[in-house]
Formats: structure tokens, C-alpha cells, sequence
């Protein structure tokens, strides 16, 4: 299994799924067919968790509160963890779309340390210019969340402003989707073989059953 996939799926499911893999692929220089067979897995392992989750829900009985911040923590992709928890109730929507927002905010962070991580791997030699190194690897459009963020939370856009800002944000995250696939040839990726998909899967489920008993044991103790 190549480092670099590995780095691109363990990104990708631990922070935000495609828009993470697609930050991380250009900090730590991965290849067009690594970052694109693990968009495909992490795709693939959201529309599976549509139809598990809600069902392991509804068995444990979980309150909408408790399986929202589940749905949040361990779905990938925004909005298949929104849609994860819409399926449950609205309720459950609304706690899957913050707790996910939470995990959003780290990304910043994550990607810059796979990106230090592989220079120290690769490079022998010390970085002359530290600043400006943090400052090139840094994924820029994490500042434009923030301020984003910060201008929505204080009141700054209309309704109808948001929702034009959040069709933009579409419309860019389909042309990044397809500068990704434009770059991709099917051939090198079908090397790949089945083992990518096999490790994402032990991955998923992996963190779905560590993040479903700390959030029921949380649930337990604060009574939510």
C-alpha cells in the first residue's frame, strides 16, 4: 500500500473526508491516482453509512442528541453526515452538522502536520525558511473558513447571501472535483487493487465503534 494513500485515507477519515484529501494531496505531494482512489473509498464508505447508520441507531435507541454527535464524529464527507443524520430526525441533523463543523476546523492543523511529517521523511537537509515554509504548506482556504465563519456568526450575511455563498462554494468544490479527475489515469488506477479499499473499510469501522461507545458512554453520564 503506498505512504502516501495511506496518509490520504487516514486524512480523509479522521477530519473531513474529500476536502480533506484534496488539501492534504498538494502539502505532502501525493500522486493524482493516490488522492483519487481515496476520494473514490471515501465516497464510497459515506453511501454506506447512509443506510448503517440510522439502522444502528434505531436498534440502540439512541436520543437524537447522541446519535447526531455520532453521525458527526464519524461520518466523512459533511454532507453525508448532515444527510446521516437528517435520516434520523431533523433534530439529529442539526447535532450532526455541529459536531461535524467541530472536526472541519482541525483540518488546518492536520494537514500541516502530514506535511511536516513527509518533508522530515524526505528531506535530509534542514528547512532554511521556516515561516515560509509553514506559510506555503499551510491549506489557505482554511483561513477563509474562518473569517467565513466568523462574519456569519456575527450577523454579516442575509439569508439569502448565505445560500448564494453556499452555492458558490458548490459550484468550486465540483470544478476542484474535476481538475482532481482530469488528472486521473483509470489504468494506474486499477493497480491499486482491492487492499486501499480493505484498509479504508477496517479504518471506518474502526472509528464508527470507537466513537459510537464514547458517545453512548457519554450519553449515559450526562444524560443525553
Amino acid at each position: 500500500l503506498s505512504p502516501k494513500l495511506t496518509s490520504l485515507l487516514a486524512i480523509g477519515a479522521s477530519v473531513c473526508g474529500v476536502s480533506a484529501i484534496i488539501a492534504a494531496k498538494g502539502a505532502i505531494e501525493a500522486d493524482d491516482e493516490d488522492a483519487s482512489y481515496a476520494i473514490a473509498a471515501i465516497l464510497a464508505l459515506g453511501a454506506v453509512s447512509l443506510l448503517v447508520f440510522p439502522l444502528v441507531g434505531r436498534a440502540l435507541g439512541m436520543s437524537d442528541h447522541a446519535y447526531g454527535l455520532w453521525a458527526g464524529l464519524a461520518v466523512d464527507n459533511t454532507a453525508e453526515a448532515a444527510a446521516a443524520g437528517a435520516l434520523y430526525s431533523d433534530a439529529a441533523g442539526k447535532f450532526a452538522v455541529l459536531a461535524k463543523t467541530t472536526r472541519n476546523a482541525t483540518i488546518g492543523f492536520v494537514v500541516l502536520g502530514y506535511a511536516l511529517y513527509w518533508v522530515r521523511r524526505n528531506q535530509a537537509h534542514a528547512i532554511a525558511h521556516k515561516g515560509a515554509f509553514l506559510w506555503q504548506k499551510f491549506p489557505k482556504f482554511v483561513l477563509g473558513f474562518l473569517v467565513i465563519s466568523g462574519l456569519a456568526t456575527a450577523g454579516a450575511f442575509t439569508g439569502a447571501q448565505a445560500a448564494d455563498l453556499a452555492n458558490l462554494s458548490r459550484w468550486a468544490f465540483l470544478l476542484t472535483f474535476a481538475g482532481v479527475g482530469l488528472r486521473t489515469d483509470l489504468r494506474e488506477l486499477s493497480k491499486q487493487g482491492l487492499r486501499p479499499l480493505a484498509v479504508g473499510v477496517i479504518g471506518e469501522f474502526a472509528i464508527a465503534a470507537l466513537t459510537l461507545v464514547m458517545v453512548v458512554a457519554a450519553a449515559r453520564s450526562f444524560l443525553f
